[in-house]
């Protein structure tokens, strides 16, 4: 999907629907990121602007920082468990 920024710093959709995308997915997923407080729309006629929410992605990138480094700590602590665990089979 093409958009382009308007004077206020909004992306606008050149295009509503993408006719490599019939069944509307684009508009499923900014519909998710709206639910999420991601992005903002506003609604003039037919035309749909979106504007990026950055704290509420800023606070996003935060929270799968967080959730990275547990669960990037919990698969090195199994490889070492399993390492050890495949050592003392064969020993």
């Amino acid at each position: 999907m093409s958009s382009r920024t308007n004077a206020r710093g909004q992306q606008q959709p050149i295009r509503q629907t993408n006719p490599r995308d019939p069944s509307g997915n684009i508009s499923k997923h900014l519909k998710v990121l709206e639910d999420a407080g991601i992005v903002e729309r506003k609604v003039e006629g037919r035309v749909h602007q979106f504007k990026l929410r950055r704290k509420a992605l800023e606070q996003v990138g935060r929270w799968i920082a967080r959730h990275q480094a547990f669960w990037e700590g919990a698969v090195n602590q199994l490889d070492r468990l399993l390492a050890e665990g495949a050592s003392d089979d064969r020993g």
